[in-house]
């Protein structure tokens, strides 16, 4: 455990580290569970030998708990010359996800956000320049490597992979094994997959670790798989569910739901059974029997006390009640997949009503933290040691549910409970990784605030289509919400001391009211064709004929040539020609007007050559997509679907985005210290925290450090 300066009394916190961890591994070894082999999410996911983890991080432990004196003794000689150098012991990173400069602005001048206003008044604040596009994981990615996109290799949630234009989550890839072991109707898996970070360059906590300066991180995105440094993090944004995807609800009804097919979920009906009903809940494939189509399942029955609407839900032995509109705490399930191999998971049940029909929403069920099925923090102990100090907590890196929400299998107010209780969970890791830091940085990035305003902006715009039916009842949660993190701003001002405090988001918001099918737009005006006999297409492409096809458009903003030795069936050479084509299509593009609105719709199209540089640089779209406000890709377009209409109206509840102009959406800048900057930008964070601590800026980084005012320069 290299220089960990990071426990106030540092003797008594080593130690209590130390024990909690040693305790924690106890703890799985009694347990019955702890015998197993565990297995990891279906689709390409595998299992991880968790015992054999956990053991090696048991022996760790212990070697750490029996050596603490004399790493401490070495910690403070090295420490002092490490420090010697620092202008600053500790630094603090509290990342709001989306939060609006002109939203903070308004309701700091309305005296709402006092703790916001202090910061404001005797330290710094600024609009934070994003990152083009201006999507989180971009934007984050950005934030911890200090690097342009062309340098670590994020350009949106989704890549394509030329060779077929499919798309593929551009974070992480998981490989499936190559070689399996036929035992009857079993393929036993020789070997494990390999879970694989796509996102390229170092994050600054890396080179913070390697001079001996300690880092705790929690959630931040684009960290799944967790890397290894000096230091302890909890992965963010990306990590999957069991299932292996980025959040599939389960949603159970009495009535027919043979119709209904959610966006992002599965819906199942009960089967009554004497006054009782059954159902299940979908687990990951099987990775023992990867021919058979049915998942794992774990049952469940529910029982209804007529007189008083409440539930009593049995699942594997457990009872537990709720009555309509709660919550159940978390439950862990277990997968059976054979061979005493299971998959280990928790999710929470939510009673949506009792009558007339009997609705219940299942969350996606969640990586166990306490018996991680894949490595979601490092060490891999971390996960376990959260887990049984604070409780279980949510995993999955999208965890607030907000398809459950666009497809009406969660009301309003069932969203923002569950928001609120994840914010909970992590607000507790946070102030627990904040007491243990007291030298090096802290940061931990709160979602919340991304999605609460993704999902309740129409309560606040007008020109949101969508039905507002309880305009006056929600028109205030987005304020409540700023002024709780006000609150939570002056909690840790509380805390810090003397160290210096960076309040920051990786963009700002506006509505979302109109949707523009790019892909459409391409067909309709020759640059893309579709296959004989086909005047639409379904999802990704599916009857797109190549042959004929000069661009196409994928994700949020990205706009790709199908270009020729690139592209699978690309016809369009590289080099001139392929830079004439996008000239063209600037030249269209900017400026587009939605004939029913008037108004412009693009404002911006940035070319990938002049905007991105770097190595991975031949892996971002052709063209960025810069929408104007209330516009932004459709619903459509993001799935490579070709329709009839170009623009269309947005009614889903997801009524505010980001993922537009980058120049309109900016993020905020609050400190508690006064910094000079000029113009400052996300980009910017990385190389000023290693400046603070005396560390050199590395030449790669595109980003310039942030002086602080007490400095002499």
């Amino acid at each position: 455990m290299n220089a960990k300066q990071r426990f106030p009394s540092a003797m008594r916190c080593d130690r209590r580290m130390a024990f909690a961890i040693f305790a924690a591994f106890i703890f799985i070894v009694v347990t019955p569970a702890a015998a197993h082999a565990y297995v990891g999410p279906g689709a390409g996911f595998a299992f991880l030998s968790s015992f054999l983890s956990l053991f090696l991080a048991f022996v760790y432990s212990l070697f750490a708990f029996l050596t603490w004196p004399i790493r401490r003794i070495y910690r403070l000689v090295r420490g002092f010359k490490i420090y010697r150098r620092a202008k600053v012991r500790r630094v603090v990173i509290a990342g709001f996800d989306g939060l609006d400069p002109d939203l903070a602005t308004r309701f700091m001048q309305e005296g709402k956000l006092p703790n916001f206003a202090r910061l404001k008044d005797t330290g710094t604040f600024h609009r934070l320049a994003t990152t083009c596009p201006p999507i989180s994981p971009v934007a984050w990615s950005t934030f911890m490597t200090g690097v342009n996109p062309g340098k670590h290799n994020i350009y949106d949630f989704l890549a394509r992979e030329p060779g077929s234009y499919l798309p593929f989550l551009s974070s992480a890839r998981i490989r499936d094994v190559k070689k399996r072991l036929k035992a009857g109707r079993y393929k036993l898996p020789l070997g494990k997959p390999q879970v694989k970070l796509l996102r390229k360059g170092i994050p600054f906590w890396h080179f913070l670790g390697k001079a001996g300066i300690f880092s705790s991180v929690i959630r931040v995105p684009i960290t799944f798989p967790p890397e290894k440094f000096a230091g302890v993090l909890l992965s963010g944004m990306c990590v999957p569910d069991l299932q292996g995807s980025q959040g599939t609800f389960s949603f159970h009804s009495t009535r027919d739901l043979s119709d209904e097919k959610p966006e992002g979920g599965q819906c199942l009906r009960f089967q009554s059974d004497n006054g009782r009903f059954r159902s299940h809940i979908p687990g990951p494939e099987n990775p023992l029997r990867p021919d058979e189509k049915a998942p794992l399942r774990v049952d469940f029955t529910v029982t209804l006390d007529s007189a008083s609407d409440r539930v009593e839900i049995e699942i594997r032995g457990r009872r537990f009640q709720l009555r309509p509109g709660e919550y159940s705490d978390w439950v862990e399930l277990e997968f059976e997949a054979g061979f005493g191999v299971r998959a280990r998971g928790i999710c929470r049940f939510y009673l949506k009503q009792a009558r007339p029909d009997l609705e219940i929403y299942v969350s996606p069920v969640n990586i166990d933290p306490s018996r991680p099925a894949l490595p979601i923090s490092h060490p891999l102990i971390y996960s376990v040691y959260l887990s049984k100090l604070l409780g279980r907590y949510a995993t999955l890196g999208l965890a607030e549910d907000t398809w459950a929400l666009n497809e009406e299998c969660l009301d309003e107010e069932a969203f923002l409970k569950q928001c609120y209780l994840i914010h909970d969970e992590r607000t507790r890791m946070f102030f627990d990784a904040l007491e243990k830091t007291p030298r090096g940085a802290c940061v931990c990035v709160f979602d919340i605030t991304d999605r609460v305003q993704h999902m309740f902006w129409r309560f606040i715009d007008e020109s949101h289509r969508a039905e507002n039916q309880e305009m006056s009842r929600y028109q205030g949660v987005i304020e409540d919400l700023y002024r709780h993190m006000d609150a939570l701003v002056g909690r840790i001002l509380s805390q810090i001391g003397n160290g210096v405090l960076i309040v920051l988001s990786d963009h700002g918001f506006k509505a979302f009211s109109r949707g523009v099918n790019l892909n459409t737009w391409l067909r309709q005006n020759g640059y893309l064709a579709l296959k004989e006999g086909f005047e639409q297409s379904a999802e990704w492409f599916a009857a797109v004929d190549w042959d004929r096809t000069r661009a196409y458009a994928m994700g949020l903003n990205g706009l790709y040539i199908n270009q020729k030795g690139r592209e699978r069936g690309g016809i369009i050479a590289p080099g001139e020609a392929t830079r004439s084509l996008k000239q063209e299509l600037r030249e269209k593009l900017e400026g587009l007007v939605d004939r029913e609105t008037g108004k412009v719709a693009i404002s911006r199209v940035f070319d990938s050559e002049a905007v991105f540089s770097g190595p991975y640089h031949e892996n971002a779209p052709d063209l960025v997509i810069g929408y104007a406000p209330t516009y932004r890709a459709g619903w459509d377009s993001v799935k490579g679907k070709i329709t009839g209409t170009v623009f269309e109206d947005n009614q889903k509840a997801w009524s505010g985005d980001h993922c537009i102009d980058p120049r309109m959406v900016p993020g905020v800048l609050f400190s508690n210290r006064r910094l000079e900057c000029d113009h400052p930008a996300i980009m910017d964070v990385a190389p000023s925290v290693l400046d603070w601590f005396g560390l050199p800026v590395p030449p790669h980084m595109d980003g310039r450090p942030w002086t602080l005012a007490s400095e002499k320069v």
